[in-house]
């Protein structure tokens, strides 16, 4: 091999080696990339891909299904009810921030009537009621009712401190006219330094046997830190059945709430 040869081998070597630098630093900064919770690997602390550990989704497999208790349909004034399906989510830590879910409502032959849409909140590690008003069923009267989502909700991960913070609660407790216009008065108190916006309220009454015998709904636009408020309930005719007790559910998106 002469001198040429070899220096042309040399300079060749020289040149493949600058560009295998100049590659091995253009891809550096991806083979060197941090895991993130969108990049469609399971890496990192993650438990599945993309969710789990320090990811804000929660996986499907560290949850449970949410429990439907009950749900019912309870009349206002003929032809007219409310219906409430009673649930529970078992998960800790763990919320849901939008679900669609469906009403169905059929009579004493179990002959379909009608059916109600909505979308709803999940609240983290608690019971809670979704409640839907002035259900028009005509002549009919729904006897059974009942209720599903209708799509797998995304679960997202709170924060413990954040959960075991938010607390709400309801205090004197008081029923009222039972034999003419109902009436049921309390107090609820925001016992948290966050600020939580749009509160529901759902009521529901209850005879010696533990059955729901009526429902109502009420609304706060907020509640601030440590604030209370008082609330009021009203039904347009007596119930035809002994109260013995009341349950009064706060309802609020966890997502929402904010420290003052």
């Amino acid at each position: 091999m002469n001198w040429a040869l070899r220096r042309q081998i040399i300079y060749l070597l020289i040149f493949v080696g600058i560009i295998g630098i100049v590659v091995f630093l253009l891809f550096l900064p991806y083979l060197n990339k941090a895991p993130t919770c969108t990049d469609n690997r399971k890496n990192g602390d993650e438990i599945g891909v993309d969710c789990g550990g320090s990811c804000l989704l929660a996986c499907r497999s560290q949850v449970e299904d949410v429990s439907i208790i009950w749900s019912r349909a309870f009349e206002v004034v003929p032809g007219r009810y409310n219906a409430v399906a009673y649930l529970e989510n078992h998960n800790e830590n763990t919320a849901v921030l939008r679900v669609k879910y469906r009403f169905r409502f059929a009579d004493k032959d179990n002959v379909y009537i009608s059916s109600r849409e909505g979308e709803t909140f999940i609240p983290p590690s608690r019971k809670f009621a979704v409640f839907e008003p002035a259900v028009d069923t005509g002549s009919t009267v729904p006897v059974y009712t009942t209720f599903e989502f209708m799509e797998n909700p995304t679960w997202i991960q709170v924060p413990k401190e954040k959960v075991d913070q938010l607390k709400v609660f309801s205090s004197n407790i008081k029923l009222e006219n039972e034999d003419t216009s109902p009436k049921l008065s309390a107090t609820v108190k925001n016992y948290s330094l966050f600020r939580i916006p749009e509160v529901s309220l759902v009521a529901i009454l209850y005879d010696e046997m533990g059955n729901a015998v009526n429902v109502s709904k009420t609304y706060l636009d907020v509640l601030t830190a440590e604030e209370t408020a008082n609330i009021n309930f009203t039904w347009p005719k007596p119930f035809g059945k002994k109260i013995v007790a009341k349950e009064i559910i706060p309802m609020f998106d966890v997502f929402s709430v904010k420290l003052k």
